[in-house]
């Protein structure tokens, strides 16, 4: 049985200007617009995501 999301945001933005990240499922992270929440959720498997966060993290 999957939890429900516990959706967060960076703490380096404002909580209405960026994405929300939900990884506490093992199977996929999930994205979602924090200004629009109800539009729907972009889910990616986890080393995909963690590639990605290293990356940005290096810029």
């Amino acid at each position: 049985m999957t939890s429900e999301p516990n959706w967060r945001t960076s703490s380096y933005t404002s909580s209405d200007s960026c994405v929300e990240v939900a990884d506490n499922d093992k199977r996929r992270v999930m994205i979602r617009d924090t200004k629009d929440r109800k539009r729907g959720v972009l889910g990616v498997r986890p080393a995909p995501w963690a590639a990605f966060v290293d990356h940005a993290k290096s810029l």
